[in-house]
Parts: C-alpha cells; sequence; structure tokens
C-alpha cells in the first residue's frame, strides 16, 4: 500500500469522527503545550540568574571567612589581608581589591522606613563590581579619609524612599537613626530578592565600622579580589590561597577561609536551573503521557469499530503489514497534528508568561529554542506509534473470516 493512500484513507477516517479525534488530539495538545511552555521557563530563569550572575563584576574571586568544619575558631579577615593581596609579587594575578563589610540596616525619608542591607565599601568596589551610576558620583578617597556619612543608594531603594530613582542626590536620609547625605544612584542591574543591588546601599568602609555596623576596625566581611583576565582567575585563586595560607598560618587542607569564583556561581546556578527545567518538563511530559494513553483507547475503538471493514479489506488480498501500516498512520496523524498545535500553544503561553513577568518588573524572558521544538514533534509522533502499535497489531491478527462474521 502507497504511503499517501494511507494517509488519505487516515484522513477520511479521522474527519469522519471530527468530534472524537479532536478531543483525542486535545490531550497532545496540552501535553506538547506544556513541555514548550515549561522548556521555555526553564530555560528563561537560567538567563535570568546566569545574567545577574555576570553582571555582578568580571573576573571576580570571592573570599569568605571561614573554611571547612573540621577548622575551628578560623581567623577573620582583614584590611591587612586585602592590601596584601595587592602586592604584585605575592599576587601578581590579582588586578584590584575591594574589602566589604556587610549588614541590615534600617532607612528611612520621610515616614518611608525601609528595612536593607548596606555595604561598607571603598572606592575600588566600583570597579570591582562593575557599578555604573545613574546618577551622582561614588564613594572616594576623601569620604573614606574623612569617614563621611554619604550613601549610595540602588535604583530600587531610591523609588521606595523617593519615589523616583532620579533627582535625589543632596537629600539626607537617616540610617539607624543618623543622617547621611545621599550622593548617587546606581543604575539598575537586577537580582534575586535575597540579594538584589538595586535594593542595596552603599557607604564608605571607615563610616561603617565606626557608626553603623561598629566592627573592628581591620575587620572585613569580604573581600572580593578581580583577576587581570578571565584566563588569570584559576592562578589568582591559587595565589590567593597561597598568601593566605602564610598570613593565617593554617596548613594545607585546613584553610580558615573559602574562594569562590564566579565560573563556581556561574555552575552551581546552571546545575540547579538544569534540574528545575527537566523537573518541570517531566512533570508536562505526564500530561503528554495521558494523551497518549487517549490515542489508544481511541485506537482501540476504532478497531472494534472497523472490524468487518477490516475482514473484508483482507479478504481483498489485503496484507497484514497494510492493514498494520493504515492503523499506525491514523494514530501518528492525530499525535503530530496535536503536537505542531501544542507547539504553537506552548509558543503563546512562553510569550504570555514573558508578558506577565515585563508588566511585574520581573526578570524573566521565557526562551523557546529549536531543540525544544524538534523534540516536542518527534516525541509527540513517537507517542502515536508507541500507544499505536498495540491497536494496530490487534487490527492486523484479525482473521478475515472472523472479522467478516463480527456484528
Amino acid at each position: 500500500m502507497i504511503i499517501w493512500q494511507s494517509v488519505f484513507e487516515a484522513l477520511e477516517s479521522l474527519t469522519s469522527n471530527k468530534l472524537r479525534s479532536a478531543l483525542t488530539v486535545l490531550g497532545i495538545v496540552i501535553g506538547v503545550g506544556a513541555v514548550i511552555a515549561m522548556l521555555a521557563i526553564g530555560r528563561g530563569a537560567q538567563g535570568s540568574i546566569t545574567g545577574s550572575i555576570n553582571s555582578i563584576g568580571t573576573n571576580l574571586l570571592f573570599v569568605f571567612s571561614g573554611g571547612s568544619e573540621e577548622v575551628r575558631n578560623p581567623q577573620p579577615l582583614t584590611l591587612a589581608d586585602a592590601e596584601a593581596m595587592l602586592d604584585p609579587f605575592a599576587a601578581p594575578s590579582v588586578a584590584s581589591v575591594a574589602p566589604v563589610l556587610a549588614g541590615t540596616v534600617e532607612i528611612s525619608f520621610s515616614g518611608e522606613t525601609s528595612f536593607t542591607q548596606a555595604s561598607g565599601v571603598t572606592p575600588q568596589y566600583e570597579q570591582v563590581r562593575n557599578i555604573t551610576m545613574l546618577e551622582g558620583e561614588f564613594i572616594t578617597e576623601a569620604d573614606i579619609l574623612g569617614r563621611s556619612a554619604v550613601v549610595i543608594l540602588g535604583p530600587d531603594l531610591a523609588e521606595t524612599l523617593f519615589g523616583s530613582q532620579q533627582g535625589v542626590v543632596g537629600e539626607t536620609v537617616r540610617i539607624e537613626g543618623q543622617p547621611f547625605r545621599v550622593i548617587g544612584v546606581t543604575e539598575p542591574k537586577g537580582g534575586s530578592s535575597f540579594n538584589n543591588p538595586d535594593e542595596q546601599l552603599y557607604v564608605p568602609m571607615t563610616t561603617a565600622q565606626v557608626r553603623l555596623l561598629r566592627r573592628r576596625l581591620d575587620r572585613v566581611d569580604l573581600i572580593l579580589a578581580q583577576a587581570v583576565s578571565a584566563d588569570a582567575v584559576p592562578q589568582a585563586s591559587e595565589e590567593i590561597t597561597a598568601l593566605l595560607r602564610a598570613r593565617h598560618r593554617t596548613p594545607i587542607g585546613a584553610d580558615d577561609f573559602t574562594i569562590f569564583t564566579q565560573q563556581d556561581f556561574l555552575a552551581t546556578a546552571e546545575t540547579i536551573t538544569n534540574v528545575l527545567t527537566i523537573f518541570l518538563g517531566g512533570i508536562a511530559g505526564i500530561s503528554l503521557l495521558v494523551g497518549g494513553i487517549g490515542i489508544m483507547n481511541i485506537m482501540l475503538v476504532s478497531v472494534t469499530e472497523r472490524t468487518r471493514e477490516i475482514g473484508l479489506r483482507k479478504a481483498v488480498g489485503a496484507r497484514k503489514r497494510d492493514i498494520l501500516v493504515q492503523f499506525l498512520v491514523e494514530s501518528s496523524l492525530l499525535s503530530l497534528t496535536g503536537g505542531l498545535i501544542g507547539i504553537a500553544l506552548g509558543w503563546g503561553l512562553a510569550l504570555l508568561v514573558g508578558a506577565i513577568a515585563t508588566a511585574s518588573n520581573a526578570d524573566l524572558s521565557p526562551t523557546v529554542s529549536l531543540d525544544a521544538v524538534l523534540l516536542a514533534t518527534l516525541f509527540s509522533a513517537a507517542v502515536g506509534l508507541f500507544f499505536g502499535l498495540y491497536p494496530a497489531k490487534r487490527a492486523a491478527d484479525l482473521e478475515p473470516v472472523e472479522a467478516l462474521r463480527y456484528e
């Protein structure tokens, strides 16, 4: 039997029961649409997270106090440690260093109050963290030396306090009840609610030490180090490790500090989002499986209804293979039609989610990739073949005499 003839016969059979065929196709449409949409949302989330990590700076290394659980009483990181990393002989792969003090503070202006993350920083922080100013200027060496009561606001924090991201330079806010003059607002970067630089504030390191966070004058919570290039990041990590081991007098394997690189954060984030995408795709795939079962059910009903037709075809010379192909084509046509409509539905759902995210100021842009479309198309066709195989074989195995006797 010519394959095109099988296709025409399948179309004729399916259109003779339009409502039943449409309801059968609906299961595949929902399944494929859900798979496409979930994969798109997963990829969009991955792109958002990796973009946020990349936006914090380039070639960065994050040095934290504290090592493995076996290390007791770790020495804190200090400003002297940060200065030592700038030694061109001890750490030639390190281009710039920015120590950071961090803590939560209360900031208020004209009755508006917010609790937010405060960072005590040095002027080098602007370069290391790749910060650009929306208006005003960043903290200077004069602010450090004078322990100035000045503050840089993230754009979201400025919006919360003033109702605007611009025109706020020169205003006075209160941080922990103390007056601070706003000298700048950073450009939006985006990020998660747990670590969103747009909702943070920055004050001079010395001011944070003595007036806000009140730490020992030489202690810091984090040291950011920028390597001279992306290729030099591993070498810079080794140099910083050797330097801190010597300064803290810790043996190899008992470090009282931890070093992370952007690549470490990116690898962790990609692993998490990949697992999330697979999980979402698997959940959506269950509906596709249900749609396949629906196809099998309808094809079994079709075999029963057309028992006499099958017997007549075999009696006039149709081979077992011809009957098998006929029913497989019908099931595949149902599944493939549902798959194509499902791709359009999934694409539309992804666009809808993206529009909702944009309207909600959420950093999420679902991405429908070609591999997801091809995967959904091939999988929907495979579902039709798999779930149509048993009904087709059952039809092909009917004996002509018995089939013609069927009422």
